[in-house]
């Protein structure tokens, strides 16, 4: 089989940016190609946990490609057949929202659309403080629908964020080799 081509989107879930790249850095070592796909937020955005620009140049040292951050940029993916799978890591609560009502306004959820196209699997893994409160419809949507995983997840906080939840990174490549072969990654709560 050829190398397995994999975008690798960053929506605004900031506190969680240092975890995600390291699953990049991961599987860049493991010889998969990535391509980083960047939100109008996360590639714009400087926050406490970072400079936008010092995250763009990471993800570019470390994939060896420039990230992906227009509409324009991200349209082509599902026409073209950039990647064997998407995955959306952090997938915010907004993100969320947008993939369950069929919004495309953002290079992340244009990537998606773009690459379900070609019925190919979308892995998200969720970073939402929401996720047991507002959330949670467009958890159930997208859990029902087609070629659309999920990282498994858990509560990261019970004490001061009891509706937050955010997936387990460690476990996106068994998520993408499971989603690959058809199938949930299971338990999806931990």
């Amino acid at each position: 089989m050829s190398q397995l081509r994999i975008g690798f989107a960053l929506s605004g879930s900031f506190c969680t940016f240092e975890r995600v790249i390291r699953q990049i850095r991961l599987l860049v070592e493991k010889g998969y190609e990535v391509t980083p796909i960047l939100s109008f937020a996360a590639g714009e955005t400087d926050t406490r946990f970072g400079e936008a620009a010092d995250f763009r140049q990471q993800l570019a040292e470390i994939t060896g490609r420039e990230p992906l951050d227009t509409l324009t940029a991200v349209e082509p993916i599902g026409p073209k057949g950039f990647f064997d799978v998407l995955v959306v890591a952090p997938c915010t609560g907004s993100t969320l929202g947008r993939l369950a009502n069929g919004i495309s306004d953002t290079p992340v959820t244009l990537a998606v659309k773009s690459h379900l196209r070609r019925s190919r699997p979308v892995i998200l893994a969720v970073s939402t403080n929401d996720a047991l409160g507002a959330s949670l419809r467009n958890i159930a949507l997208l859990k029902n629908a087609k070629h659309i995983y999920f990282v498994p997840l858990g509560q990261d906080d019970t004490e001061s964020k009891p509706n937050s939840l955010v997936a387990d990174f460690s476990r996106i490549e068994d998520t993408i080799t499971a989603a690959l072969a058809g199938t949930q990654l299971q338990p999806l709560f931990l």
